[in-house]
């Protein structure tokens, strides 16, 4: 297997068992990371997401395959399976996952689903009706975003 086939499959181990230190350290400190709900956030933001996930209470099953690496690229399939926090439905998320390496780190992860299926479950009804839409879709990432800036802030004033 390649190293970064390696790197990949040592992420998503990682993420598996919740330990978002080993997932941190596969990130170079100038990655970048993009989803459907959080667009783009750097290195700092993208390692404090995994910790807020892996320590928020949330039990989310992780399983993962079809992992490819080369010297410069790579790419995964994954799924998530988790209680939707905000009301406690059920979600199934299917993920495609692409990389970008460098000195055997990665640069660039980009997750790819379809938010609108992530609404609809998420969500139900309000999703089904308006999940489609730019000013819900927004909605989400704003609220994502600032879930993401409280946990920043509640680690800060704990002294993580």
């Amino acid at each position: 297997m390649h190293p970064n086939a390696e790197l990949v499959t040592r992420f998503y181990s990682a993420w598996r068992a919740g330990d978002h230190e080993t997932m941190a350290r596969c990130y170079a400190d100038n990655a970048r990371f993009s989803d459907p709900v959080f667009p783009d956030l750097d290195a700092d933001r993208v390692r404090a997401m995994w910790r807020m996930f892996c320590v928020g209470g949330n039990e989310i099953a992780v399983s993962f395959g079809a992992v490819e690496g080369t010297d410069k690229r790579g790419s995964a399939k994954w799924e998530a399976s988790y209680s939707f926090p905000k009301n406690g439905r059920q979600v199934h998320n299917k993920i495609a996952a692409s990389f970008e390496f460098e000195s055997g780190l990665i640069v660039r992860h980009v997750d790819s689903f379809d938010f609108y299926r992530w609404t609809r479950m998420a969500l139900g009804p309000t999703g089904l009706l308006l999940g489609w839409t730019p000013t819900l879709q927004g909605r989400v990432r704003a609220q994502a975003a600032a879930q993401l800036d409280r946990f920043q802030a509640e680690e800060t004033r704990a002294g993580g």
